[in-house]
């Protein structure tokens, strides 16, 4: 049996919060459980880009620094890092960090950013679809891994919780190189499962205080959840935030591949709860697609089909402000996105042949500009 402590937290409040962050610790044997004396302990949040706390983009910074205390209790070495999403495009983490908050509260716990864009390559042998890696190097030198993802949705995987926060570990501008050799979201997912069955996380404490539905992970909208989950099974804490969301499991990539790779758990019999009754959390009109993901055709004759079955990005020329980011992010070579007569004048235009579906795009737009769309035959036979 997985554990996954389900705790209620109304508010980021700092001391109502490492109050929560304590008792999740202590039902799962204790911060000696997690850490000891004289150990490396990073700690991982979602830094996806330097976008303000109440945007609910990022981890929030009161459970970095209430995770951090705890753990500067332990004895142990404890600091914290991430590779952006938009690393690739020149924004740094100190950046980053500072404009989310982070740096704040790190300092405010006594603990350093460290550099993630230093990587190093490994060999998994044990990877079922990826065998090999450039990780940084500040996590491989690390003792232990605490991951503090955000619960938030996501463009191709639907759902961006404790499995998908890894990626972060990947140093920025190589990040696109996955996109591009693995287009199809499930191929995408068994990447995600096999880099976090390598890196190994001691913890998965995850920020659902506030999470976000919608258009994710960076467009969405903030919706009240009131809970903070923990667990050490990677699966069983993605799979109990899916059903809090009213998000089967069975379609969200990483739970599957996470089960398939015996990565941990995710039927409800091979759970125990501990701490509040998770049902009491569950919000049935949570704003995600429940619908299953198509896979991507990048070879051969059936490519073709991509642009009628698989969901492609679209820009909102109403709130498009012609910023160029989508264009720099995405990572096709050549291009899917281009301006039109000049630089500014019109949003970028696509070329959908083109696109891989990686919805980098949508997911460093700042102004929630660009939109996931079901094709035409796809949204006429989707359930209703």
């Amino acid at each position: 049996m997985s554990k996954v402590v389900v705790l209620r937290c109304e508010t980021y409040d700092y001391h109502t919060v490492k109050a929560v962050i304590q008792q999740g610790i202590d039902l799962l044997g204790g911060i000696a459980q997690f850490a000891r004396a004289g150990e490396k302990i990073l700690l991982k949040p979602n830094l996806l880009v330097g976008d303000q706390p109440e945007k609910c983009v990022t981890t929030h910074p009161s459970i970095l620094r209430a995770v951090a205390e705890v753990f500067n209790s332990s004895g142990a070495l404890v600091y914290y890092g991430d590779s952006p999403g938009a690393a690739a495009m020149g924004a740094s983490a100190v950046t980053s960090s500072k404009k989310a908050g982070l740096a704040t509260a790190a300092a405010e716990a006594g603990i350093e950013l460290r550099d993630f864009e230093k990587g190093e390559a490994i060999h998994f042998a044990e990877g079922k679809q990826n065998k090999q890696f450039t990780i940084a190097k500040v996590v491989l030198e690390s003792d232990g891994i605490i991951s503090l993802p955000k619960l938030k949705t996501h463009g191709s995987q639907k759902f961006s919780g404790a499995i998908k926060n890894q990626f972060g570990c990947i140093p920025g501008f190589l990040k696109g190189e996955f996109h591009v050799k693995l287009p199809d979201a499930y191929d995408f997912a068994k990447m995600l499962v096999d880099l976090d069955r390598y890196i190994k996380p001691r913890l998965y404490i995850m920020d659902g205080v506030m999470a976000m539905e919608g258009n994710g992970p960076r467009g969405g909208n903030p919706r009240k959840m009131n809970v903070i989950l923990f667990s050490q099974d990677p699966v069983a804490i993605d799979a109990t935030a899916c059903r809090m969301i009213n998000l089967d499991p069975m379609v969200v990539p990483t739970t599957v591949y996470g089960k398939e790779f015996g990565h941990g758990v995710f039927e409800l019999k091979d759970i125990e709860f501990l701490g509040d009754d998770p049902a009491e959390f569950v919000v049935q009109d949570f704003d995600v697609d429940r619908g299953a993901i198509m896979p991507f055709k990048d070879r051969g004759r059936l490519r073709f089909l991509n642009n009628f079955l698989v969901p492609k990005p679209v820009i909102n020329k109403d709130k498009c402000t012609k910023d160029g980011i989508c264009i720099q992010a995405c990572p096709a070579n050549p291009k899917a996105l281009s301006w039109e007569n000049g630089k500014g004048t019109k949003p970028p235009v696509y070329d959908y042949d083109l696109c891989i579906r990686c919805y980098c795009c949508q997911e460093l737009c700042p102004q929630k500009a660009i939109d996931i769309k079901k094709p035409a035959i796809r949204r006429m036979f989707a359930k209703k």
